[in-house]
Order: C-alpha cells, then structure tokens, then sequence
C-alpha cells in the first residue's frame, strides 16, 4: 500500500443506490482548487481558506452538460478535518449517475479516485485517530447487529486505546528519566533513584494487569450470547431455569407472577458459553389491570427479550403451534425456539414439529433443548465482532508482551541490574503498546486493516 498524502482523493462516501441524499468526498493539498473548478456561486473568496473553522455554504454546482445542481457544501480548509487535510463534502440529489459525474468532474481538477479505506488511513496517519480507533470505524461499517455495532461503537470512543495511551505515556516518562540519568553520569543530578524506579516499576506492571482484566470481562460481556427465556406467566420459564442452569437459583411457585425481576446463569454446553436469562411472565390479556412492580418486571422482561440473541419461546402443552407459526416466521430477530413445558402435568400429545417437548420435572426433552440451544448460540456467535475481536487480539497479544518486558525490568530493578538492561526492557513494552494504538506499525499491518475498508471512508 504506497499512496501519496500529497494527492487529493475523491470518492462517492454515501451507500449505492438511488436516495434523496448523495455524498462526495474530496480531501488534500488541492481541495479547495478542485471545489472552486465544479462551485458555479457563490464563488470561493481566498480569506475562507485561512479561516479556522469549517465553512458550510449553499451552493449550485456546474456540471458538464447539465442544469445547475443545487448542494450544501462543507468545507474545510486546514487541517481540523478528518483527514487532518483541507477537505470538502458535498451533498447534493442522490441520484447515481449525478454522483458519478460529479465525481468526474472533481478528478478532472485535479483529484482522483481514492483507494479503499483511504480517508481513514489518512486520519490516521496525521494522527487525527490511532489504530484501534480505524479498526473500530471499520467495525461500526461492518457490524451485522447491534451488539456488534454496540462493541465498535465503544472501542471507537476510546474505550480500549485511551488507558493504554496514559500508560505508554507513563512508561515513557519513566524511561525518559532513567535514559538521561545514562545520558549524563558525570552530573551531580538525581533522575531517578532505585526506590522511586522500582515504585514506578511496580505500578505499571499493576496497570498492565488491570487493563488485562478489564479488556478480558469487556470483551466477554460483548460476545457471550445472550438466551432469554419469555413467556405467559405460571408457565415453568424459571422452572426450566433451574434445570438448564442445573441448579436452584429461581423462587418456584404455582402462583402466577412469582418472578418479578430477571435472574442470570452463565451456562457451558460442551465448550459452548452462553449467558442463561429469566424474566417476569408477560400476560397479554387484553383489559388487565397491572399494579407498578408489574409493569416494571413487564418493562425489564421486554428490555431483556429484546437485546436477546436466541429466545426460548416457553409455553404450555397444546399450546405450541401458534407460537411454533410466529418462531418460523422469517425476517431480522433473534433466534427462536418454541419449548412446551410441563410435559409430565399431561397426557401424551402430538407437539409441534418444531417445538422442544420438556419437563423440568422429569428432566425429559432437557438434553435435547441443551442441544439445540448450542446450535442456536453457535449460529448466533458466528462471525461476531470479527474486526473488533481482532483489535482485541493484537491488544491482548502487546499486553501479555508488555506484561512479560516489565516483569523483567523490575526483576532487574530488585535485583540491582545494570539502568541500560532496564531501559532495553521498558523499550520492548513501549513498543508492544505502540503497535495496538498504531504508535509503531508496519506497512502489512496496515494494508491488512485499510484494504478492508469500502470506497469513500
């Protein structure tokens, strides 16, 4: 990937397809020159390409061979854009070929086409963002659900890289000091003792720790799949809990409504992690009244069945046919899997097709709702989170490197070794973590996350 930060790009930036809206992207050197070429008015006075901020203006553009098109324009002229370049979008009617012949236009003044992802590389490399921050944009474009995009959104805010950035600038600090102490050994000059050295020493490998752990609980509550148990109350969901979950966790009871809030197990079918959910019955008789703790555990049920991955749909026997229909029926959702309950309360019946025959009881149907529920979470966490999940990688890989380089260095501390082994190895933790927030990176590194990118970001 060798592309020129002296060029200026232009790409089409909004979805294919015909909409009200259209976007054209242009940024570099020339941005304003190629904007001025295609504004037919206002014109472009040159005190608004010194001015600091960003400039929106109406303008009509003109375009060969067409009527003049009306657009709302915003530029930037210095580097407070994305792209830390001056910069332009124009948003303009939607139609397809009237981008394309604006964007014709803008490379006959001088631009051409971007490159995949190479707006994106050039915020990064004029340090606009780092790299779990592109990673995350190129997550928020990719996420298929909104766990996913929940996930990217996060890392995009700095959920992961603002900590290690304080960190590696605290180790930096650090080095600083013990390298000039190297620098100047003739001078009377205290940089930095052994005590203050292995304190300091101390305290990093403490926050490389910390950060482990936290990244590890992160990143496990953003994938484990979530499986909520919903229906009518009385109908055996925290029965059915307690047996999948193999253990007494929820109050049981003939009387109807007896679970109010939502109890959690996390459940392991033969290596398959899943968390186990069980909320407050919902009855959907029409005219009933409902006291407020009611409607609160009605409000937290549906909270919960609607971040659901994989729903297990409990009813009654007799009763599973409709809700086997609305489980089979197509469109965006979780997974569903109808479970008769009770089934040691009635006599033998024909079940739905598609319908888990249990009892809680007996332990009857148990093993084969187990089964299916590891298919369902399986299909749920394919290919989940892959472009964050990979940020997570690379982040636990320069942790436990940075971990393993500390460790040493304050080993070395203690035991009275020489600053410059120190130093070398407070050097390999700083570029553990520069290699995660894109401090230090390499070319294959980048060309394997900026290829992934469309057209226009």
């Amino acid at each position: 990937m060798v592309y020129s930060l002296d060029d200026t790009i232009a790409a089409i930036a909004s979805a294919r397809g015909g909409a009200a809206r259209g976007i054209v992207r242009i940024s570099g050197p020339a941005a304003a020159e190629c904007l001025a070429a295609i504004v037919r008015r206002p014109s472009i006075p040159a005190p608004w390409r010194e001015t600091p901020q960003a400039i929106v203006f109406q303008a009509e553009l003109e375009l060969a061979g067409l009527a003049p098109l009306p657009a709302d324009v915003i530029f930037w002229p210095n580097q407070r854009s994305y792209t830390g370049q001056p910069a332009a979008e124009i948003h303009t009617l939607g139609s397809p070929p009237l981008l394309q012949h604006l964007l014709e236009a803008l490379c006959a003044a001088g631009a051409r086409l971007a490159e995949r992802g190479e707006f994106t590389l050039r915020a990064f490399l004029s340090g606009r963002i780092d790299l779990t921050e592109a990673e995350a944009v190129l997550g928020a474009i990719e996420a298929a659900d909104d766990r996913q995009l929940d996930a990217a959104l996060v890392q995009l805010a700095g959920g992961i890289a603002e900590p290690l950035r304080r960190l590696r600038q605290s180790i930096l600090g650090l080095l600083a000091h013990l390298e000039a102490g190297l620098d100047f050994p003739d001078e009377d000059l205290p940089f930095l003792n052994r005590a203050d050295l292995r304190q300091q020493l101390q305290a990093a490998v403490a926050e490389v720790k910390r950060l482990a752990e936290r990244m590890a609980k992160r990143l496990e509550s953003s994938q484990t799949v979530r499986v909520v148990l919903t229906g009518r109350p009385n109908v055996g969901k925290s029965s059915l809990f307690n047996a999948l979950a193999r253990d007494v966790q929820a109050l049981v009871s003939n009387v109807p409504g007896t679970t109010r809030d939502y109890l959690v197990a996390d459940l392991d079918f033969d290596g398959v992690r899943c968390r186990l959910i069980d909320t407050a019955g919902i009855d959907e008789r029409a005219g009933r009244p409902a006291d407020d703790v009611e409607r609160a555990a009605r409000e937290l049920a549906e909270c919960q069945s609607g971040a659901a991955d994989v729903l297990l749909v409990c009813v009654e026997r007799g009763a599973a046919r409709a809700a086997a229909r609305s489980a089979d029926h197509p469109g965006a959702g979780p997974c569903r899997i109808v479970v008769e309950t009770k089934a040691d309360l009635r006599p033998p019946q024909s079940a739905s097709p598609a319908a888990v025959v249990t009892s809680a009881r007996t332990g009857a149907g148990i093993a084969e709702l187990e089964s299916r529920v590891r298919e369902a979470v399986l299909a749920a966490s394919s290919g989940e989170g892959d472009v964050v999940a990979g940020t997570a990688v690379r982040c636990r890989a320069a942790l436990q490197a940075a971990s393993a380089a500390l460790h040493a260095a304050l080993r070395l501390a203690v035991a009275g070794g020489g600053d410059e082994l120190i130093a070398a190895e407070m050097r390999v933790a700083l570029g553990a973590l520069g290699r995660v927030v894109g401090a230090v990176y390499t070319d294959d590194l980048l060309d394997q996350i900026f290829s992934r990118f469309c057209i226009g970001k």
